[in-house]
């Protein structure tokens, strides 16, 4: 990632402070990539675990980036750029967000949860962007490395600040709260969601609901319908939203004769034309950050009629009479559970399909959730279930009562399979964790 800078002034006494160093020359923009440095960048070299961003610094000095941002032990010479040699870069990395962050007195809403945050923090935006000039955090750098690079894009014209926060081990919303010093905040859901770093599910509640207590003088948005949510607040004011009749944006579902979803939120009906159940959720968290922020109903109906959820969301296409649903983004149990409640959901003629990849991060709880996978696959009156994967094997093995019900650990073969198997009318599900690459197959299936 890199961003530019426009208020050249602002940032040279942040970083000063910060470093103890003064910048030579005017720092254009910011980046940890070496690939992406231009000419005047302030490259920042990082120690991670695969890969080290000070093994780069001939290549950056090459394409003349002003400064440096190096670790002390890895003293570097014969560069024409300036160095600032710090004890962890990363670390003074967050310190630089930090002091900028202060310099904005205007609303940071911070978004975290096992599932949806991503997705919830793109309809947020869309619903807000008409009324107010939105930053936002951009794609999922949401990480202790992504989020203050997406500080750092904050500037004067911005209205409000919408943050994702991602967490991979105990503390890191309690340090990205640190950075960011969140005005509002939502928590979506606590789920087993990427047990792999956490070690169980309590450390995961611990974890996410240290955005509620950092918010003891702000406002939290929580999700009466998750109890875990629900229990993790206990400081600062708060506004409720669910499937509750007791909270202060309560909310029901009912659906249209097509199988959309309709929404009655505060007595108000939101029309969805979806038929995901994961989405209308995410419309009841929305709302009511929405409607506090000053967002009439009005508005906000139309905007939720003019969304379109972003390539591997449950996406729906048609390829040759054959409906696709592209929900290749990510996966665990819960949103794996809701995306095949979105597949039954579907009207009409034709077969239900699911074709579904492993769900990675889960550590020991592997085995156990993706077996769950299969019992839902079994109850839900599905006419196929194809998996890829060495823990989807567990699906495989745990579904009953569906005929059709193949395993692959080969893509070239699952391909080959589904281009056999796939008729007209027939309504597939594609569904899995990121690193298996799941839209790879519907480009094999489906691609020219």
């Amino acid at each position: 990632m890199r961003i530019n800078f426009q208020d050249y002034n602002s940032i040279h006494p942040i970083i000063k402070t910060v470093t103890g160093h003064d910048l030579v020359g005017q720092i254009k923009g910011i980046t940890t990539d070496s690939r992406k440095v231009i000419e005047g960048d302030l490259y920042i070299a990082l120690e991670g675990a695969i890969n080290d961003g000070h093994n780069y610094l001939k290549e950056v000095d090459e394409l003349n980036a002003t400064a440096v941002l190096i670790n002390q032990h890895k003293r570097s010479s014969n560069l024409k750029a300036q160095k600032i040699e710090v004890k962890d870069t990363k670390k003074t990395l967050g310190y630089i967000s930090k002091e900028w962050r202060k310099k904005f007195d205007i609303p940071v809403i911070g978004i975290t949860g096992s599932n949806g945050k991503t997705s919830t923090k793109d309809l947020l935006y869309h619903v807000l962007k008409k009324k107010y000039n939105i930053h936002l955090t951009r794609g999922n750098y949401n990480t202790s490395i992504g989020l203050p690079l997406t500080l750092l894009e904050i500037n004067k014209s911005h209205e409000i600040s919408i943050v994702e926060m991602g967490a991979n081990q105990t503390g890191d919303i309690e340090y990205l709260c640190e950075l960011s010093k969140p005005t509002h905040g939502l928590i979506t859901n606590v789920s087993s969601a990427h047990l792999e770093g956490f070690g169980n599910i309590d450390n995961i509640i611990k974890t996410k609901s240290a955005l509620f207590e950092a918010l003891k003088n702000g406002v939290s948005f929580v999700n009466y319908a998750d109890n875990k949510v629900k229990k993790a607040h206990n400081i600062g004011q708060k506004i409720t939203y669910g499937l509750n009749e007791i909270c202060d944006f309560p909310a029901n579902i009912h659906h249209d004769k097509d199988g959309s979803i309709i929404l009655t939120i505060s007595s108000q009906e939101i029309h969805t034309r979806s038929q995901n159940l994961s989405f209308a959720k995410n419309i009841i968290a929305v709302a009511s950050v929405a409607i506090t922020l000053g967002i009439k109903w009005s508005h906000f109906q139309d905007r939720i009629l003019s969304y379109k959820p972003p390539k591997g969301r449950c996406e729906v296409s048609k390829y040759d009479k054959i409906t696709v649903i592209d929900d290749t983004y990510n996966s665990n149990l819960e949103s794996c559970s809701a995306a095949i409640d979105y597949l039954k959901a579907f009207s009409g003629n034709g077969r239900r399909i699911v074709v579904l990849g492993d769900m990675l991060e889960l550590g020991d709880a592997s085995e156990e959730q993706h077996r769950n996978i299969g019992y839902k696959c079994s109850s839900s009156n599905l006419d196929a279930v194809f998996t890829f994967g060495e823990n989807a094997f567990f699906i495989k093995e745990s579904v009953k009562g569906i005929k059709k019900n193949h395993h692959f650990e080969i893509r070239k073969d699952l391909i080959n399979s589904l281009k056999l198997e796939l008729k007209e009318n027939d309504k597939v599900l594609f569904k899995g964790s990121r690193g298996m690459k799941m839209e790879e197959i519907i480009e094999g299936v489906f691609g020219e």
